[in-house]
């Protein structure tokens, strides 16, 4: 048996692999690693709240672990904070960490690395694949997200809060990846075949803060039973 732990986001791509991992059977998910902000507890780049990440775990049934990475961590603070966790994962004899990655090289070759002369490998189930097709089996798999949060340079603040829809690749400007993979959109999954039960989610606020020189838009996304 193949024991693996996602590197988890919350978001789509992140869904489509666990989806994908959890159906073969000769492997097991032992748990979801998430890094969070450590001032807000909110997952990293993503925005979402700690509390959304963990009913969306519970609603998966798997186990969720988070690492609180300090904000504006170097990638020596970020290694630092994420070896001890990688060690217990090779002392409990998981085999793979899965990641949802696209085709952004540089990304893939950072993780590699990381990985690199210990006995539990880096595993990239949905590499290569054409973005558009992936986005597409995505909804026809009955999958619902909301955004999060885009990228100011790529998309309007009115995209962030949106269902990931049809409707919403079709608003999409040229020049923007469908599944956000340049950074231009991220995602909460809160249905779709692996959930017991769906998480019920409403678009609250949407706040603009600056991000690594840019401006990223971030909406507030909250259960629906704390929603107005």
């Amino acid at each position: 048996m193949d024991r693996v732990v996602v590197s988890w986001s919350g978001g789509k791509d992140a869904a489509t692999a666990l989806w994908e991992v959890a159906s073969d059977p000769d492997r097991e998910i032992v748990e979801l690693l998430t890094t969070v902000d450590a001032e807000n507890g909110r997952v990293s780049m993503h925005g979402v709240r700690g509390d959304l990440l963990e009913r969306q775990a519970a609603a998966l049934n798997y186990p969720l672990r988070t690492v609180d990475i300090p904000p504006d961590a170097s990638n020596d603070e970020y290694e630092r904070r994420l070896e001890p966790v990688v060690d217990e994962y090779e002392a409990r004899g998981v085999d793979h960490v899965v990641f949802a990655d696209l085709f952004l090289e540089g990304i893939r070759e950072y993780r590699a690395a990381r990985l690199d002369g210990r006995h539990l490998a880096g595993d990239w189930p949905l590499w290569g694949r054409n973005t558009a097709d992936l986005v597409g089996s995505f909804l026809d798999a009955d999958f619902r997200a909301r955004v999060a949060c885009v990228d100011g340079s790529a998309l309007d603040a009115s995209f962030a809060g949106r269902e990931l829809d049809r409707a919403f690749l079709e608003d999409l400007p040229d020049g923007v990846d469908p599944c956000g993979e340049h950074g231009e959109f991220h995602t909460f999954v809160f249905d779709g075949p692996p959930f017991d039960d769906p998480v019920t989610v409403a678009a609250g606020e949407t706040v603009s803060r600056p991000v690594g020189g840019g401006t990223y838009h971030y909406c507030d996304l909250r259960p629906t039973d704390e929603a107005d």
